[in-house]
């Protein structure tokens, strides 16, 4: 069973394969991800590291956390399940989002008119 770890408060220097070979000390690391912001391609500065078994996994969280990594002490747990829900809007089962809004619609100055 693999275990997935957070890290955080990563230089934007460190890439996926930087922080493969750190954790690797302490096991086999099935993958090794830093997250990109998708407009300006620069790391958001935390990562997932998903390693082979919860022993490996505590080892290396127990090693890294703290520790400092070109200035900045980072931060290793294991990670939190994504929360269900949130997102930007847009549709969901319950309708589309702008619905709750009253200043949204017609005849409430949207496109069809309204307050001038």
């Amino acid at each position: 069973m693999s275990v997935k770890i957070y890290v955080g408060n990563l230089p934007f220097s460190v890439t996926d394969s930087i922080l493969e070979s750190n954790f690797a000390e302490f096991g086999r690391v099935s993958t090794a991800k830093v997250m990109m912001d998708r407009e300006s391609g620069r790391s958001k500065g935390f990562a997932f590291v998903e390693m082979a078994s919860a022993e490996v996994a505590q080892a290396a969280i127990t090693a890294l956390n703290g520790m400092s990594v070109d200035g900045r002490s980072i931060v290793v747990n294991l990670a939190r399940p994504r929360e269900e829900g949130g997102g930007s809007g847009g549709y969901s089962a319950a309708g589309y989002a702008t619905a709750k809004r009253s200043d949204v619609g017609y005849g409430n100055g949207g496109f069809g008119g309204g307050r001038y």
